[in-house]
């Protein structure tokens, strides 16, 4: 049974299936196969989002979420995420539940539960920020990939708030996030990368326009969340992943990091769909676990003076594309 705090959140914060189609949110999108199965994402994160913020506990969450698709369930566990940080930033609960669920039954999904609590901040005033990241020491990956916390904020911006973030291309403030304000910035480019992936339904000219509408010191990034959708959410077949990457450009490496760290999220989670699988050959020219293998070479687990070592590890995987492309121009 939800609880009545619970729903009367739900009412205030969780948008409607309807609302997060691309119908409905104005994308530039024609409905077909690939771009429905696209839209099952969000809407995957909202039905997570509603189980989680009308739970009495963490068991009801956790069974909820396992009758979840595979190739799902990790975009319910970031809506479950979202929920239980709102929850907690805002005092209520136990307090913990966002650590309960990140260190238990939510661990395969770390990559993307980082991404939920993203969301939560995107509905928190900043002041409540500096609660929504638990103590995850001992956790996989912990703290490095916090960073992905603030990609989610930049997906969420950009998916709901379109025409501010992707036509009007703002700029938010500086957020000193790990104690790196600067690179706040660039984390929410890749989410906004990210974004317009789903934007324009997987379309690689149209994403790839896009891109190139930006300023051009924030294109890196802005590719960076494009591979990293393509290969993790899917929703392309072979030919137009060819387009993508030819569009890329110099932006290959960059698009390329994307695809390895969204590779090493599915495997990590214990499902690659056929999708990633594709995406990952041809964008990045290697197999599922030619990139995993790649990702765990290149991890870094502290940072280096005030570089994150979230950008270390990019920079290592980014490195072994750019030598790739320079040979073959050689």
């Amino acid at each position: 049974m939800p609880t009545l705090f619970g729903s009367l959140r739900r009412l205030l914060l969780t948008p409607s299936l309807a609302e997060v189609t691309f119908g409905e949110r104005g994308f530039p999108v024609t409905p077909t196969d690939a771009t429905r199965r696209l839209e099952a994402i969000p809407q995957s994160v909202i039905c997570g989002f509603e189980w989680g913020i009308d739970a009495r506990d963490q068991w009801e969450v956790e069974r909820r979420l396992s009758l979840v698709d595979p190739e799902y369930r990790g975009f319910a566990y970031e809506g479950a995420t979202m929920a239980f940080t709102v929850v907690d930033a805002m005092g209520g609960g136990r307090g913990h539940r966002t650590r309960d669920l990140l260190m238990g039954p939510g661990q395969p999904h770390i990559f993307l539960t980082y991404i939920g609590i993203g969301f939560a901040m995107a509905r928190l005033p900043r002041p409540l920020w500096k609660k929504v990241m638990p103590d995850l020491t001992g956790s996989a990956y912990y703290p490095t990939m916090s960073w992905l916390a603030v990609d989610g904020y930049g997906f969420d911006r950009a998916y709901f708030e379109t025409r501010r973030w992707v036509d009007e291309q703002r700029v938010p403030a500086a957020y000193p996030w790990e104690g790196s304000p600067d690179y706040f910035l660039r984390a929410v480019d890749q989410g906004i990368g990210r974004a317009l992936w789903f934007i324009h339904g997987g379309q690689a000219a149209d994403v790839a326009a896009h891109v190139r509408a930006f300023a051009s010191h924030r294109q890196a990034d802005l590719w960076s969340g494009v591979g990293l959708a393509a290969t993790f959410a899917g929703g392309a077949e072979a030919e137009v992943l060819a387009v993508l990457r030819a569009e890329a450009g110099e932006y290959r490496p960059e698009l390329a990091q994307g695809v390895v760290f969204a590779a090493k999220a599915r495997d990590f989670a214990g499902f690659v769909p056929p999708h990633t699988e594709l995406a990952t050959s041809v964008l990045a020219g290697l197999t599922v676990g030619g990139a995993v293998a790649l990702a765990d070479d290149a991890a870094v687990s502290a940072p280096s003076s005030d570089v994150p070592a979230y950008e270390l590890w990019r920079r290592g995987v980014r490195a072994r594309f750019a030598s790739t492309d320079a040979a073959v121009a050689g």
